[in-house]
This record gives C-alpha cells, sequence and structure tokens, in this order.
C-alpha cells in the first residue's frame, strides 16, 4: 500500500510520517520510507545521523540507472533516454516490489533507524535558476507507477509541504493520503486546497490533527474538515526529545499517541486498491505531460508509450500467487 504525509510546511508531517514508517518496521511489517520532500529531514526523524540524507546515494542522481532498468525490454520505449517522470509501465516492462533484491535498491536503499530508506536527493547549488524540484521527485513518481505492491507492504513517502505535489500526477499514486493538520487557519488553507484538487481524483485522503493542546483544538478541526479527522497527538515530550536529536526507542512515546499510529495502520490496512484507477489515471498524466513539454523534449510523442493492454492489476494478481 502506498502512503503520503502531506501538510502545511512545519505541520510535522515528517515526523509523523517517520512515526508511522517506525512503529510499521516494529511490527515487522515490509516497509519502504521515501524522502520525497524538499528539505531531507526523514532520515533525521527516523533516528539517523545528521548527515544521514546527503551520504545516501539519491534516487535523482541515479536516475538514468533506474530508467533502464524499469524500461526491461518494453517495446514502446525506444531508450531510457525517452523516459520521463510520468513513463507508466507496459508490457516488457520491469516491476518492482517492496522488498525483494533489485539494483536501484542495493544502489539508493540503506537502513535508517531500522527502516528501509531512499531519498530524492537536496536541491543542490547547481540546481539554482536552472530547474525545479520535480526533477528531483520524478524518480519517486517513476518507481511509485512501476511498483507492484499489497496489502500488508507499505511504502511511506514524505512528500513536499503545501499542495506542491499537484505539479505532477504524484498526488494519485497513493492508496492513502494523510494530511497532518494543526488546529490553525493556516494549516487549514492547505487542508482545503488539498481535499479540493483530490476529491476531484477519487484520492483518499484522512487528516490527522497535530500538536494539539485541549478539547477546544479537537472542536475546531472537526468543525473544519468533518469526518475526514482520522485522529489525532498531543503535544509530546517524546516529540520534542528527537526533534533535539533524541529519537528514543518507540516505546517510549505517550501511550495516548501511540495509538494513534495504529489507527493509522488499520485505515491503511481497511483501504482497497483501485489498480483499475491507478492504470487510467497514470495514462492520464503521462498524456498531458507528453503533450504539455515531454514531447518536445524528447523529439518523439511519447503518447505512444502507453499501453492499452496493459493491467498493473493483472500483474499483481499474479505476483500474489507466486
Amino acid at each position: 500500500m502506498k502512503v503520503a504525509f502531506v501538510g502545511k510546511g512545519g505541520s510535522g508531517k515528517t515526523t509523523l510520517a517517520a512515526l508511522f514508517a517506525r512503529h510499521l518496521a516494529g511490527e515487522a511489517r515490509p516497509v519502504l520510507a521515501v524522502d520525497a520532500d524538499i528539505n531531507q529531514h526523514l532520515a533525521v526523524a527516523l533516528g539517523g545521523p545528521a548527515h544521514a540524507a546527503t551520504t545516501a546515494t539519491s534516487l535523482g542522481e541515479h536516475l538514468p540507472a533506474i530508467k533502464e532498468y524499469l524500461r526491461g525490454d518494453n517495446p514502446r520505449i525506444g531508450s531510457a533516454a525517452e523516459m520521463v517522470k510520468t513513463t507508466p509501465p507496459g508490457r516488457g516492462s520491469r516491476l518492482l516490489r517492496v522488498v525483494e533484491e533489485n539494483p536501484i535498491y542495493a544502489a539508493c536503499v540503506r537502513d535508517v533507524g531500522g527502516v528501509r530508506m531512499a531519498v530524492t536527493g537536496e536541491f543542490a547549488a547547481e540546481d539554482l535558476g536552472v530547474s525545479c524540484y520535480h526533477s528531483k521527485v520524478g524518480a519517486v513518481e517513476l518507481l511509485l507507477n512501476h511498483l507492484l505492491d499489497g496489502p500488508g507492504e507499505y511504502v511511506v513517502v514524505d512528500m513536499t509541504a503545501g499542495a506542491d505535489s499537484f505539479a505532477s500526477g504524484l498526488f494519485t499514486r497513493f492508496d492513502r493520503t494523510f494530511l497532518v493538520c494543526e488546529p490553525t487557519v493556516r494549516s487549514l488553507s492547505v487542508y482545503r486546497q488539498y481535499a479540493g484538487y483530490a476529491r476531484d481524483y477519487g484520492v483518499a485522503l484522512s487528516v490527522i490533527g497535530n500538536k494539539v493542546e485541549d478539547a477546544t483544538d479537537v472542536e475546531f478541526l472537526r468543525e473544519h474538515v468533518g469526518a475526514d479527522l482520522l485522529g489525532w497527538l498531543g503535544r509530546s515530550a517524546y516529540v520534542r526529545r528527537a526533534e533535539r536529536g533524541t529519537v528514543g526507542p518507540l516505546e517510549e512515546l505517550e501511550e495516548v499517541n501511540r495509538a494513534v499510529l495504529g489507527r493509522l495502520t488499520d485505515a491503511v490496512d481497511d483501504t482497497a486498491q483501485d489498480w483499475a484507477a491507478f492504470t487510467r489515471l497514470a495514462h492520464e498524466f503521462h498524456r498531458r505531460n507528453a503533450e504539455a513539454w515531454a514531447n518536445d523534449r524528447a523529439g518523439v510523442d511519447l503518447t505512444a508509450q502507453i499501453d492499452p493492454e496493459f493491467r498493473m492489476e493483472a500483474a499483481a494478481a499474479v505476483t500474489a500467487t507466486v
């Protein structure tokens, strides 16, 4: 199951993503965490050293090799150079599992705080004025497009702040999206923007309140997000210590806050994977990107990469029986 954590900058989405990934790993569930935020802090939140994100081989710098591997022998893709972030899989493409041995994971996935993790890569000085961060997260979108994950398997992605992911089809790649929301007007504005766009595409969205002080904060959130409110975390001495660099065992997290992590897990497990919609939206956004900019850049019609006979649900069904 593919899970995204989104929200206003400073709302605590990275903290929640890390806690959730550690919770899953602590229950021996297959999990892969991905830091897709322009501010690469997930590794530290997982308990890694301050330099963990900068010393890891990033997905962004490994992008040519990622494209070559995923392309496989798909006859619709003339070369890896013709692959863009939205290129969908087709017959002959290589598909990924959450846990397996492959050259992408060997190069880019490392254990951080007991969690398997990959990073997109930081926004470097050479990127200033010449590229946007979507050139980094394009590797994440490609991976998610080619990922065969099933119930009981989890990919946890810490996304960029705000509604920035709507600049591509990345927001449609998740089975469940958790929007971390403080009980503030500014945080709610991000929720409204995200919810408005997401519901047009059937995105399963839940709100997790954070930094909740008292019952009035809960009522404030309920008033504005209604049934989307799945749970909330109160102020936490454990989280405060972690933000100062001391990430203790998860058992030290306050019991009431740990219970919320279980609620998140239940929500993900209760979410039905809609592979048909996943494939349809992959084709839709690839067509949009091809016509908007990618065809001109590649010099060929990239909509020809869409394989109308390929079905992710069929590949998932075959894989589940192996």
